[in-house]
């Protein structure tokens, strides 16, 4: 895996604990020699993750679009920062990019994003790897949600486990190496 995409919040959140595992996880990406690729601020959890990155001489790919450069404050370090026209070009271009997706703590936003490239992987339209990185318990109750889908039916058996789960950065990449996607039917779309 060369390149990782990364879905967070722009806020620091209510615990430093966010911050601080962002960055360990940006520390370990630059490690494993494996690009960043994220929403393009310079602030909050996004900031940390990617500031983190840089200073241990990894590679940052922003991706943001031209209406959120000012009100996000994009990044002036970065490796390279792609400007896109909508949100959607956005979410396309870091699917694009990247050869597997985690969410940090985050809003909606990152929930939306998350969830989207969630969705396609049980469609079949990747078989990317997609993880949780649950610092402070944060993604436990989405956690639960899944299993509540499964357990009502809403959520098929094979896809509980899609989102892979860990509280630390090094335990989910590991994880990701070994990450086997499960069997989609494929969706005929001639007529």
């Amino acid at each position: 895996m060369k390149k990782l995409a990364v879905f967070c919040g722009s806020s620091n959140g209510a615990s430093n604990v966010y911050i601080e595992e962002a960055k360990k996880l940006g520390k370990e990406l630059a490690e494993r020699k494996i690009a960043l690729v994220y929403g393009g601020a310079s602030v909050g959890v996004m900031g940390a993750v990617a500031d983190s990155v840089l200073e241990a001489g990894g590679t940052v790919i922003g991706v943001m679009p031209g209406f959120l450069e000012k009100r996000e404050i994009s990044h002036k370090n970065l490796s390279e920062l792609i400007i896109v026209d909508s949100m959607h070009d956005r979410k396309a271009k870091m699917a694009d990019l990247a050869g597997g997706f985690i969410a940090l703590p985050g809003g909606p936003g990152t929930l939306e994003e998350f969830f989207e490239i969630f969705t396609w992987a049980q469609l079949g339209l990747h078989q990317k790897p997609c993880g949780l990185l649950n610092i402070n318990h944060y993604y436990d109750p989405l956690v639960a949600l899944f299993n509540h889908m499964a357990e009502e039916q809403f959520l098929h058996e094979k896809y509980r486990n899609l989102a892979i789960v860990d509280n630390d950065p090094k335990g989910l990449l590991d994880k990701f190496n070994s990450y086997e996607p499960p069997t989609v039917k494929s969706y005929n779309t001639e007529k």
